[in-house]
């Protein structure tokens, strides 16, 4: 996870959005707990909603899924 850690400053530095969704995508599926899952898979999804990524959806539905969102 340290190396993730520094791939996302370094993402964030570079304001390369569309490596923060990735990143935070693998950074929910590493995560040690719901809770940080949950956080990370969060950003995944703000960044991906911001760039009109195609991953929104399925971001959306895991949350969903985990009850972190509601269904309209």
């Amino acid at each position: 996870m340290i190396d993730l850690n520094s791939q996302l400053l370094a993402a964030h530095l570079a304001d390369d959005k569309a490596a923060l969704v990735s990143l935070y995508t693998q950074a929910a599926v590493a995560a040690p707990d719901p809770n940080a899952a949950g956080f990370y898979l969060t950003h995944a999804y703000v960044f991906a909603l911001d760039l009109g990524h195609p991953d929104a959806p399925a971001l959306r539905a895991k949350l969903i899924a985990q009850g972190r969102e509601t269904a309209l």
